[in-house]
């Protein structure tokens, strides 16, 4: 399907610069463009790339001067990253949908299935599950009995949902992820080794979540672990049981939250961080990469790197001595020898 300048400019409330007949089928990075695609620059260390790219259409912020002659169609937009994703949207719902429930899958006759859902070869659908409009179960998926599963969800080939978790409307999960193993509860004995503490609660999790490749979500020893609206969990992430993520927080891969720990609204965790158990982290936390956090966090909207993490521009200060620790002991050891030869010279 073509669409113009025009058309583009029209959907996302933009204004061309150029032709606006000019049109495109297809996307393509703005280093790599291509005629008939369409690119995009919302990050400043790419502008070279606008002057060079044979792009047939731009986005680009409205406040974008250029500084050279540009053979692409501009759009302009309020913001280019947000247009693009608006457009994307629109792309991938223009594609036919899958509808129905393919061979070989099971369905039990206890679910409830909405309609306009599809269910990939080879799914397992429980008792007494509950399913709602327009979802998309992908092959291989598993889903446990009495799961609910809201409208519009997505659930790509692998996906695994353990008995008794509820799923909200507009989630996307990715290949691989797990919601409902159990926790990892275990009680040492006088034998010397450990007994399985049954986990028995469930997991929660709200509409417009998404979850990332390989990531689990344990369940709960008892209640819910529950993973709050908007929130984005990226690939291979680690939620323990009882933990509870707030609205809109995003945690990037390989972080590790440890059980019963809650994290509040509109976090931005980075990649390899790790939360200690029984912990609570406020809202609006930002928390660099490869951080470890083993105490509370209260203050809204603290910046902490480090592990142990602590306040951001601390840390940076510190993280010049950690630099020059090696140059600092030279020193030292050469004042040391200079007042032994001072002493010796008495």
């Amino acid at each position: 399907m073509n669409f113009t300048a025009q058309d583009i400019a029209e959907f996302l409330n933009g204004e061309v610069d150029g032709d606006g007949n000019v049109a495109v089928n297809n996307v393509s990075r703005i280093e790599e463009g291509k005629p008939g695609t369409l690119s995009f620059l919302a990050n400043p260390k790419y502008e070279h790339y606008i002057y060079t790219t044979d792009s047939s259409i731009v986005l680009v912020n409205k406040d974008f001067k250029a500084e050279k002659e540009i053979s692409a169609t501009l759009v302009r937009v309020d913001d280019a990253y947000q247009s693009l994703a608006k457009l994307l949207e629109m792309y991938e719902q223009s594609k036919p949908q899958k509808i129905g429930i393919e061979e070989p899958s099971y369905v039990s006759k206890t679910a409830t299935v909405g309609d306009k859902v599809y269910v990939g070869a080879f799914a397992y659908i429980g008792t007494n599950v509950k399913i709602g409009e327009n979802v998309k179960i992908y092959p291989h998926s598993y889903i446990g009995d009495n799961v609910i599963i809201g409208d519009n969800t997505i659930l790509n080939s692998g996906v695994k949902i353990y008995e008794n978790c509820k799923i909200g409307s507009d989630c996307i999960f990715h290949s691989g992820v797990v919601i409902g193993g159990d926790g990892f509860g275990f009680a040492p004995s006088s034998a010397n080794d450990y007994k399985k503490v049954p986990q028995v609660g469930s997991v929660v999790i709200e509409d417009h979540v998404e979850i990332g490749a390989n990531t689990c979500v344990d369940r709960a020893t008892m209640g819910a672990t529950i993973i709050r609206k908007g929130v984005k969990l990226d690939n291979l992430i680690q939620v323990a049981h009882n933990v509870e993520i707030d609205e809109n927080t995003v945690i990037a891969s390989q972080t590790g939250i440890a059980g019963s720990t809650k994290i509040g609204k509109n976090c931005m965790i980075g990649g390899q961080v790790g939360f200690a158990g029984h912990i609570s982290i406020t809202d609006e936390v930002k928390i660099a990469a490869q951080s470890g956090l083993g105490k509370n966090i209260k203050k809204v909207g603290a910046v902490v790197q480090g592990s142990p993490a602590f306040e951001f521009g601390p840390y940076q200060k510190s993280y010049v001595l950690f630099r020059n620790l090696p140059k600092m002991r030279e020193q030292l050891i050469d004042l040391e020898r200079k007042v032994k030869q001072l002493e010796e010279e008495k």
